[in-house]
């Protein structure tokens, strides 16, 4: 069963899961491609960081941060043990739950194009393609969706 709790972004857990992220993150996009929030970041940015556990192993973590009229999915990881174990979904469902009871209607996100697997999961829970937003440029190697909530 996988329990999500809302945790420190900076908390050991954590920093290994976002470790864990950035190693795949920059095995395939250099560092003007990558815009994933560092862990302090996450802090700043009053990010809804969560941890998905497993038997009390931390394996996947995601977040949320909240802007006018929308929030962004931030920082959406499993451990290459859990993927296809359901980790992922009770990640994305928790985040899309806890952002609705705080009102948000629309939830967006940042991917890359060169990850296959993350945009057929985010395609499979709802989110659609879409342009850049926020502060995003546009970028041959981004892939931007959105769902609403």
């Amino acid at each position: 069963m996988v329990t999500v709790t809302r945790t420190d972004p900076l908390s050991p857990d954590a920093l290994l899961l976002i470790e864990g992220s950035e190693a795949e993150q920059s095995a395939l996009y250099p560092p003007e491609d990558r815009f994933a929030f560092s862990p302090q970041q996450l802090v700043d940015e009053e990010v809804r960081f969560f941890v998905a556990r497993v038997k009390g192993r931390a394996l996947g973590c995601c977040g949320y941060a909240v802007y006018d009229g929308y929030a962004e999915l931030k920082r959406l990881f499993a451990e290459p043990e859990a993927r296809g174990t359901g980790v992922a979904a009770a990640l994305i469902e928790t985040i899309e739950d806890a952002a609705r009871a705080e009102g948000v209607h629309l939830m967006r996100l940042e991917t890359g194009q060169l990850s296959p697997a993350a945009i057929g999961f985010y395609t499979r829970h709802g989110y659609i393609r879409r342009g850049p937003f926020g502060d995003y440029p546009e970028n041959p190697s981004s892939v931007f969706m959105e769902k609403p909530l």
